[in-house]
């Protein structure tokens, strides 16, 4: 596993670690509760790891967690919904207007 990043905070890790995960690109957590130890170790190493699987996904888990992501590709573009025509980016995957899954 390669280390790809430290989060400053295990809410912000572990949503960089659920978009990789959408993109398909597998990843790991380490770390949850070093925060905790917190003035025990130095603060600046706290914060949970992000580690991915393959070294030839860092470049675009690094786009991804940094949000320079291009909005053109298909599988992030936004979607309309088809019960209520609510328009919804690309991350939803149910509406939230009236919960209708997007297809």
């Amino acid at each position: 596993m390669i280390r790809l990043a430290r989060a400053p905070d295990i809410i912000l890790g572990q949503h960089w670690a659920n978009l990789l995960e959408q993109a398909g690109i597998p990843c790991r957590l380490s770390g949850h509760y070093l925060s905790g130890a917190a003035g025990e170790i130095p603060v600046d190493q706290c914060g949970p790891d992000l580690w991915i699987e393959f070294a030839e996904d860092r470049e675009r888990a690094m786009r991804i967690i940094e949000g320079r992501v291009d909005p053109s590709a298909t599988a992030l573009a936004p979607w309309y919904c088809g019960r209520c025509g609510e328009y919804l980016e690309w991350q939803f995957t149910a509406c939230w207007q009236c919960g209708a899954t997007r297809e």
